[in-house]
């Protein structure tokens, strides 16, 4: 994972042609991509988005946001009341999630990074940086 606190998620029909558009011209550079379905794209120093394959638009996003203790934070989320839309779950590529939607319908994933894995151990392709 990036060392970014935040990180927003943004869907788009075509990923291949989202990556490239975002990186000539917004000036990210691509971390890694999983196929047509996912990738990382850096910006500066620490910034970072995540980048999707899906119907794009308005609805197409999330928020991603990386914390230090993920059962902590999901227990007083879910005793406070949000909507989990998933429970917590570690992820081959070393992190451990759990995803929830806020009062206003916004969808959040919550990460606290277990391991640092390569992305060809889970299936993805580092950047030739």
């Amino acid at each position: 994972m990036p060392a970014s606190t935040v990180i927003p998620v943004l869907s788009y029909p075509d990923l291949s042609e989202a990556v490239d558009w975002l990186c000539k011209v917004f000036g990210f550079t691509l971390r890694w991509q999983a196929g047509n379905h996912r990738a990382q794209l850096n910006i500066g120093e620490n910034g970072a988005m995540a980048v999707t394959q899906g119907n794009g638009g308005s609805q197409g996003h999330s928020v991603m946001v990386r914390i230090e203790d993920l059962d902590a934070h999901y227990q007083n989320a879910r005793r406070r009341g949000a909507e989990i839309l998933a429970e917590p779950a570690e992820f081959s590529y070393g992190e451990r999630q759990y995803h929830a939607r806020d009062i206003g319908g916004h969808e959040w994933t919550f990460s606290q990074t277990v391991a640092d894995v390569a992305p060809e151990d889970w299936g993805g392709v580092s950047a030739n940086l």
